[in-house]
């Protein structure tokens, strides 16, 4: 396993990070249970959750995930061997069931996030606390263009910046990290540290596979040159680039045959894309997962891959990537199938 290091932290964390995000809903903590064994031993030290998971959010399972991560780290006793992620969630109106059913970026909601946190994971710090999505509106989830609005009541980067310095100071955070973000609201964070205005983000999570490269447009720039790299969502374009949905098909617990609502990796245009990648990966006697991931992990700006899977079998696959050297011939073939389809699923 590669390790690299997570921003101008002292942290080394693994290439492939493990994503949480279907267990309690999509997983049992049995086989989660089962994943995070494998991973481990495959030499996986970096896990990914957030407060709102698993996902799709519900009511019914807010919380869930953290509550399995945290039975696991209880039962296994492996605290010090892994470098825990978690994720605050942003503002919106669409859970009531969060706090006072307005959740927002403010001094009282990241302190009682961040402490249910704790409580579920059974920790006293988080390795890397993360905003999951900016306060203000902007341009993130599937959005290329911006539209500015004038009125709206975002809580100031300085004020978020302030309450996560307290917690940094109190021992209780270790690093930030951003997702969902944009290269003026991350350079705008950078600003504030270098005025001392609280601790340096040490990472960007973002969408980024073969799928949505949008990140290469400002955002990788700023990842290598401020030492701020990208912890890669859905390198695998959640599925869809294993070449499983082609041609029409449902398989049978697959995240789009149960959630068919979620959109953003299906289409005309990205299905045609998906093919193509998946045509050119067999053509090179490649697992069509396995070249996706492999792309990603290439790239100078990525810290990390977050690799979700809901069967045990296809994480043996995804880990395995990490294992893999694409050649100059494949490199230079997935750029002439990008010039064609350059932003098939923003």
């Amino acid at each position: 396993m590669d390790y690299r290091r997570l921003g101008r932290s002292g942290i080394d964390v693994s290439a492939i990070c493990l994503g949480t995000m279907t267990w309690g809903s999509q997983n049992s903590q049995d086989e989660a249970f089962a994943q995070m064994d494998y991973a481990v031993g495959e030499g996986v030290n970096f896990f990914d959750t957030a407060e709102m998971y698993p996902a799709p959010p519900r009511a019914e399972t807010y919380t869930r995930t953290e509550e399995i991560i945290g039975n696991w780290l209880a039962t296994r006793g492996s605290r010090d061997k892994i470098v825990l992620a978690t994720k605050v969630v942003g503002p919106g109106t669409r859970f009531p069931y969060i706090r006072d059913g307005m959740p927002r970026l403010t001094r009282n909601h990241i302190v009682e996030a961040l402490d249910a946190s704790l409580q579920r994971l059974g920790c006293d710090f988080i390795d890397l606390y993360q905003l999951h999505w900016p306060e203000r509106a902007t341009n993130f989830f599937g959005k290329l263009g911006f539209t500015y609005d004038d009125e709206e009541d975002a809580i100031p980067i300085e004020e978020t910046l302030e309450v996560l310095d307290e917690l940094v100071r109190a021992g209780k955070i270790r690093e930030i990290g951003l997702s969902n973000e944009t290269p003026w609201g991350t350079m705008s964070f950078l600003r504030l540290a270098e005025l001392g205005r609280g601790p340096r983000v040490a990472s960007i999570q973002n969408p980024y596979s073969l799928l949505n490269r949008s990140f290469e447009a400002g955002l990788a720039e700023v990842a290598i040159r401020e030492d701020c790299g990208l912890l890669a969502y859905a390198p695998l374009g959640a599925g869809t680039l294993t070449g499983k949905y082609l041609d029409g098909q449902s398989p049978k617990g697959a995240r789009f045959t149960l959630f068919p609502e979620n959109r953003r990796y299906r289409g005309k245009r990205a299905d045609a894309a998906v093919r193509a990648y998946v045509d050119l990966a067999r053509a090179h006697d490649l697992e069509p997962a396995q070249m996706a991931l492999a792309y990603v992990l290439s790239r100078q700006f990525v810290t990390a891959a977050i690799m979700g899977s809901t069967s045990l079998a296809q994480m043996k696959l995804d880990i395995a990537a990490s294992r893999v050297t694409l050649s100059e011939e494949v490199l230079d073939a997935i750029e002439e199938v990008h010039k064609i389809y350059t932003y098939p699923c923003p």
